[in-house]
C-alpha cells in the first residue's frame, strides 16, 4: 500500500516523488517512512541530482498528517522515518536540490513538506493553510522554518489563525517562486529540474551545506567558517576537478563539463 501510495520516477539525473493516496494525500507512518527511504536513496545515489515533489491529483499536494490514523491511536511522536515526517523534513545531509510542484492544497503537515523543499512551484489554484490551532496540535516544523521564510507577522497570523493563503499572496510574500497554471506546473517543475541536473553538483552540495550550518550564526562568524575553509563541502568544491573546469570552460567559451569531483 505505501509503495503505491509513493510514486517514483527516474527521467535521466531527476527523480520525480508523487504522493498519491487518495482523496487528500494525506501521510501516515507507513507513508512517511517510505517517503524517507525513496528521499534516502535519493540523497545517496550518485547517478541522481534534482528531485521533485509532487501531489496526486490537482485537488491536494498534500492534507498532511492522516488525522483518520491518529483517531485510531497514532501519536504524534510515532516513526515517521528516516526524514522526519513527510521524507525530507530532517533527512540529514540531503545536499542535492529539491522542488516542491504544489498542485492544489498544502494543508498543516502537507504544508510543512512543501516548505521542506528549495524551490517551489504553484499551480495557481494552490492555497496554503496550518489548520492545526483548530484541532489542538502544535505546527511543530512550521513554527521553527516558517518565520524565517516569510515575514514573522504574515507566519504567526498563519499559525495563530490557521487562515488559508491564496497563491497569488503566497506569491507575494516569497514563500512560493512561480504560480502557474495548473496545466503548466509540472513542465516547469521539469525546465527547472533539469536545468539544475545539468549544473555543478558540487557546488549546489557546498550552498545546501553552508546555508543549513550557518542559518543560526552571525554573518561574520558564517563568513569566517565559509572562507577558512572549515566546512569540508567547500573544502572539496575548491580543491575540485570542477572548480578548474569551470574556469577553463570560462576563458575557453564554452559550456563545462561537470564531473562532481
Amino acid at each position: 500500500m505505501s509503495e503505491d501510495a509513493v510514486k517514483v520516477v527516474r527521467n535521466g539525473r531527476v527523480l520525480e516523488v508523487t504522493l498519491d493516496r487518495p482523496k487528500a494525500n494525506a501521510i501516515d507512518t507507513v507513508t512517511s517512512r517510505r517517503m524517507g527511504d525513496v528521499f534516502q536513496d535519493f540523497r545517496d545515489d550518485p547517478e541522481l541530482g534534482v528531485a521533485i515533489i509532487t501531489g496526486g491529483g490537482q485537488k491536494f499536494f498534500s492534507a498532511g498528517w492522516d488525522l483518520k490514523a491518529a483517531a485510531e491511536g497514532e501519536a504524534a511522536d510515532s516513526d515517521w522515518g528516516v526524514g522526519g515526517f513527510g521524507g525530507l523534513q530532517e533527512l540529514p545531509d540531503l545536499n542535492k536540490p529539491v522542488i516542491a510542484a504544489v498542485n492544489g492544497m498544502a494543508v498543516g503537515g502537507g504544508f510543512e513538506v512543501a516548505i521542506s523543499a528549495d524551490l517551489i512551484v504553484a499551480a495557481d489554484h494552490a492555497r496554503f493553510a496550518l489548520p492545526e490551532i483548530n484541532v489542538g496540535i502544535l505546527a511543530d516544523a512550521a513554527t521553527v522554518k516558517l518565520p524565517r521564510r516569510i515575514p514573522h507577522h504574515v507566519a504567526m497570523d498563519m499559525l495563530l489563525t490557521g487562515r488559508w493563503m491564496e497563491a497569488d499572496e503566497a506569491l507575494r510574500w516569497g514563500l512560493v517562486n512561480e504560480v502557474l497554471p495548473v496545466d503548466q506546473l509540472m513542465a516547469r517543475a521539469r525546465e527547472i529540474a533539469n536545468l539544475l541536473a545539468d549544473g555543478p553538483p558540487l557546488v549546489f552540495t557546498a550552498i545546501k551545506d553552508v546555508m543549513r550550518r550557518t542559518e543560526h550564526l552571525p554573518v561574520q562568524e558564517a563568513f569566517n567558517k565559509v572562507t577558512s575553509l572549515e566546512f569540508d563541502t567547500v573544502r572539496t568544491l575548491y580543491r575540485s576537478e570542477d572548480m578548474l573546469e569551470g574556469a577553463r570552460a570560462f576563458a575557453e567559451k564554452r559550456a563545462p563539463v561537470w564531473k562532481g569531483r
